[in-house]
């Protein structure tokens, strides 16, 4: 076995990580090559999000559209289970990091992928419009797919809350205003309303976009990659985790369930009488 000399292993152990996000050294700190103290007061939240994600610094316009996604989802009150579970961690005496970790860990596929989910539809539908198929076929097709796939649930599209989702159509506006100045492409936008209209063909009703397909619209045309979509998501809705954690704080209050103990739930197993007979009828032998 040949020994590995000092020099060596510390050479190794330099190269353990390799990345193009941050260089930090005594006195340094510079991200994508930027010196962080030429950043503080110079670019937005979203434009910082923006350079650690993609390695460049987007246009004012681009960081607007952005912050404007991000905003819009940063809440849903307690109807959103990770709002609710924020809210109930706190009475259970988790601290702000615990309360807001475990309300992020539900935010998975049903609750909190539909964005992304919604943004690789968008993708299948781009992808056929390359090779030349007209919009409102790769609309047909992709959601032929898709619902083969994975049902008939659409993500991006109905609101078991709102009739029409307040917060599309104003998103909507501005990427419509962004595409006239010539910020985005309205790819996407364009995409995202003829799958709402082939919806209404097939259900016969309209099924407005909600917040998870407009903030698609806005991700895809601003060029993020799907997993990304919920990754926004995430940053998004942790504001209002955190909102409510604290929120919850100065109210106080005890494990706190999902409901007042006076509202009873409903049981569905077996009566007392019929677990009475069981139990008994367990401990007895074949009849003789």
């Amino acid at each position: 076995m040949t020994e590995t000399s000092p020099a060596d292993l510390i050479q190794r152990a330099t190269q353990w990580w390799s990345m193009a996000i941050i260089d930090m050294k005594p006195g340094v700190i510079r991200f994508r090559g930027y010196p962080i103290e030429q950043l503080i007061g110079a670019i937005s939240f979203p434009q910082m999000i923006w350079l650690m994600l993609r390695g460049e610094l987007p246009s004012p316009e681009q960081g607007a559209l952005l912050e404007a996604a991000l905003v819009s989802a940063v809440d849903h009150g307690p109807q959103a289970p990770s709002i609710a579970i924020s809210r109930m961690a706190v009475t259970c005496g988790l601290p702000l990091n615990g309360a807001m970790a475990s309300a992020i860990n539900v935010l998975d596929d049903i609750h909190g992928g539909a964005g992304e989910q919604c943004m690789e539809l968008y993708a299948a539908i781009a992808q056929r419009l390359d090779g030349g198929t007209a919009l409102e076929r790769a609309v047909v097709e992709a959601l032929d797919t898709f619902t083969a796939q994975h049902g008939k649930i659409i993500p991006g599209f109905g609101h078991r809350f709102h009739p029409t989702d307040p917060r599309s159509p104003r998103l909507l506006s501005l990427v419509d205003a962004a595409r006239d100045k010539g910020v985005i492409s309205g790819r996407f936008a364009d995409i995202g309303r003829a799958v709402e209209s082939e919806l209404q063909r097939r259900k016969g009703r309209k099924i407005p976009m909600n917040i998870d397909g407009a903030t698609a619209v806005v991700f895809s045309e601003l060029g993020f990659e799907p997993p990304l979509g919920r990754g926004l998501f995430i940053l998004s809705r942790s504001v209002g985790i955190l909102a409510h954690a604290w929120e919850q704080m100065q109210q106080g209050g005890r494990n706190k369930g999902p409901m007042p103990r006076e509202i009873p739930f409903t049981y569905s197993g077996p009566s007392s009488s019929q677990g009475t007979d069981r139990s008994e009828s367990a401990g007895r032998g074949p009849k003789e």
